[in-house]
């Protein structure tokens, strides 16, 4: 099957979201089912029309299969089920399969979720710990190199061959953060500046704490199916029109640079699939978590100019109704809430209620076309979707 066949096949039906925050009376399995349930809810679909289950990885659950635990925990028996890993472009990428999979008529109705207790299933030691889990076994841990300390020398890097400044990523986190108020459900709720980012804890030079995404007990969900089964729905569907993937390494040690990855190839599959150019983007949820992350997949995205993402963001455009297309309407990973892939799962949940324009105060005027984009691993793999709210 060729990837363009699969545009205008298949839509995202119904989408959910746990309680988020801290929610320590709920295990990672009991996220999932929560924002499950609420997904199919949303879908006008019971358990028991889902004949496929995909969902990522779990940091706080002891299940080898969790894809096989999930499905028995949600009384469904389908005829396709999955755990897939593949960082945080996991959601992306179970997208992908789940079109792939109801196109070559493996299945008719896939619930697609991940979630994680992560703020309460684990020690500070072990959420630590987890922060040292990429780096390469013999050549990149010996070292005691983190997460943020690696995106700490990417976005180093883009200071010194753009000019990219402190103030402009401290802007990408008073973005989020002003989005996020409007959310309803979003893991922060106190206003921040840009000086306070600023003079926030540092973490990794250049990376301060407020540079950094949050630790959250969170799941989500969304339900795909057919174009033809999505007219039937309860919910206004959303169309999947263009998606891409790509993949350059796994350790840092091995990207061949540290300023341009693999977004641009999977956002140019997604546009060519889709017909459409970023000038047809009316909003757009970038995965965020570092603050320089959406910057460099803003200029890979041709959203702006090479080196221009930083400008971007610190001039407002990047703002709900700040003339531009406006970047992780619900607070992204920065303010709305993180968890494992559930992340960038939320990603696609705003992107399709966007597309619906249910979202209140934090709606986009005539919002009719949807990018988003996830990461996973230190920029190593990545996957682009555009979505509408009619078939193009």
């Amino acid at each position: 099957m060729n990837l363009s066949d699969l545009k205008n096949k298949v839509a995202i039906v119904g989408v959910g979201e746990s309680d988020i925050g801290k929610v320590p009376d709920m295990t990672g399995l009991g996220l999932n089912a929560q924002a499950a349930k609420r997904a199919l809810d949303d879908a006008g679909l019971k358990p028991g029309d889902v004949d496929g289950l995909l969902t990522a990885y779990s940091m706080t659950e002891p299940y080898f299969m969790l894809g096989s635990v999930l499905c028995e925990y949600l009384g469904i028996t389908p005829r396709l089920n999955a755990s897939m890993v593949v960082g945080g472009a996991t959601p992306g990428v179970m997208l992908k399969s789940a079109a792939q999979a109801i196109a070559s008529g493996q299945a008719d109705t896939i619930l697609v979720t991940a979630g994680e207790n992560r703020a309460t299933g684990v020690s500070r030691d072990q959420a630590v710990q987890n922060l040292t889990a990429v780096g390469h076994p013999y050549f990149e841990h010996p070292y005691g190199p983190t997460i943020p300390s690696f995106y700490a020398m990417i976005a180093a890097r883009h200071m010194h061959e753009y000019g990219t400044t402190r103030e402009q990523m401290a802007a990408v986190a008073v973005n989020a953060r002003n989005h996020a108020l409007l959310h309803p459900n979003a893991h922060m709720k106190t206003a921040i500046t840009v000086e306070d980012v600023l003079s926030s804890k540092s973490i990794s030079e250049p990376l301060n704490m407020l540079d950094c995404c949050l630790i959250s007990d969170a799941g989500g969900a969304f339900v795909v199916t057919s174009a033809e089964r999505a007219r039937d729905r309860a919910a206004d569907p959303a169309y999947l029109l263009g998606i891409g993937e790509y993949h350059t390494h796994e350790h840092l040690t091995c990207a061949p640079s540290l300023t341009q990855f693999g977004a641009e190839q999977s956002g140019g599959t997604a546009f060519e699939m889709a017909g459409v150019a970023p000038a047809d983007i009316d909003v757009a949820e970038l995965y965020d978590c570092f603050s320089i992350v959406p910057i460099i997949e803003l200029e890979e995205m041709g959203l702006c100019e090479p080196g221009a993402g930083g400008a971007y963001f610190e001039a407002g455009h990047a703002a709900i109704g700040g003339g531009h297309v406006p970047i992780n309407t619900h607070g992204g990973m920065m303010s709305h809430a993180h968890a494992g892939a559930a992340g960038g799962l939320f990603a696609i949940v705003e992107a399709v209620r966007q597309l619906r324009g249910v979202c209140g105060a934090r709606q986009v005027t005539d919002a009719n076309v949807a990018l988003v984009h996830v990461e996973g691993g230190i920029m190593s793999s990545h996957c682009t979707a555009i979505l509408a709210n009619q078939p193009g």
